[in-house]
């Protein structure tokens, strides 16, 4: 199959509507058959949008995920919540998230949810673009789990949580799922002062033996936690290690950071499709179709057009719907004009 030129897709999730957020904070006022249908509705809701802009790719908007780690941990048996947060107030960061303790062996003996949404999107639309469900890697998961005597640091408890996801990977394949993002956004963050070598030697131990059953790409981020970055951000410290990862794309932000460095993405196009963030989630400037032209033109000097993904830096849950919205029709217009 003819690939795609300048394919417009998404990371993953997407703004929860008005009404969403409130019933998430009155969840005890529902009962189970009308969490359900909320579900739905909100991922009618994602679709529609997604649909509407006319993205080749779409996802479900992570609708039913209520935080990118911590949803996860629902699922996981073996940890409890940990209350002794370090900071309540001021303005909001990565140390007022929460945390959780490990008690107990780490396991997942129902999955991590993952399988039920892709079933959800898959019925809501049986018609639409490709579709892609996303998922956190063992590292990037292991982030808010607090080291004990049996996983004595965050290395430890990432290869305790591999064989949880390499089987939430198969399982989604399994359920006919054809494109995967596995999110990594955590050693994109660390790079500069963590083994590089180690996180590449973890994430293609995580996806070994998927190549070629899906088209499989990774995320790589310096943080979106309240419109925030968390890491230094620069790609310099990722290379020239992070281009043997085993993914088919690779997901890079650049609108946030005025395409600084965005002569390195080269040597990732070398390796692999690259999918560049045009579109800055973090601002509500919205990205005229003029910007967009121009900003795939950039793109176009360093990734062949046939090799080339665009999206936003990073998944949308932290920009209001109306702006994702009309920066995602934008988007597409500009990248249809190119082509």
């Amino acid at each position: 199959m003819q690939p795609i030129p300048i394919r417009t897709t998404v990371v993953g999730s997407y703004p929860f509507p008005g009404w969403l957020e409130f019933s998430t904070q009155h969840l005890s006022a529902f009962g189970a058959a009308d969490i359900e249908e909320m579900a739905n509705d909100a991922v009618v809701a994602a679709i529609h949008d997604q649909m509407q802009a006319g993205l080749d790719v779409i996802t479900d908007g992570e609708q039913t995920r209520f935080d990118f780690n911590l949803s996860f941990y629902g699922f996981i048996k073996g940890i409890e919540p940990n209350h002794t947060e370090t900071r309540k107030f001021g303005p909001p960061a990565h140390d007022q998230r929460g945390k959780h303790s490990i008690v107990d062996k780490l396991t997942a003996p129902n999955g991590l949810g993952a399988v039920k949404e892709f079933e959800r999107l898959k019925k809501l639309a049986p018609n639409g673009p490709t579709l892609k469900c996303s998922l956190p890697g063992p590292y990037t998961l292991s982030g808010r789990l607090l080291p004990n005597k049996e996983y004595k640091d965050r290395w430890a408890i990432t290869y305790a949580l591999m064989p949880i996801i390499q089987n939430e990977l198969k399982a989604l394949i399994k359920a006919g799922c054809t494109e995967i993002t596995l999110d990594e956004p955590s050693m994109s963050c660390y790079a500069y002062k963590e083994d590089t070598k180690n996180f590449v030697k973890i994430f293609n131990e995580t996806v070994a033996g998927l190549k070629g059953k899906c088209r499989l790409s990774t995320h790589l981020c310096f943080g979106n936690f309240k419109g925030r970055p968390v890491g230094f951000r620069s790609l310099k410290p990722m290379l020239p290690d992070f281009l043997d990862m085993e993914v088919d794309e690779i997901h890079i932000e650049m609108a946030n950071r005025e395409f600084a460095e965005i002569e390195l993405l080269a040597a990732f196009a070398e390796k692999m499709d690259v999918s560049v963030g045009i579109i800055d989630v973090k601002n509500y400037y919205i990205e005229t179709i003029e910007d967009i032209k121009q900003r795939i033109q950039k793109c176009l000097l360093f990734v062949p057009k046939e090799k080339l993904s665009v999206a936003p830096d990073c998944g949308l849950s932290q920009t209001a719907r109306w702006a994702a919205k009309q920066k995602l029709i934008n988007m597409v217009e500009g990248a249809k004009q190119m082509r």
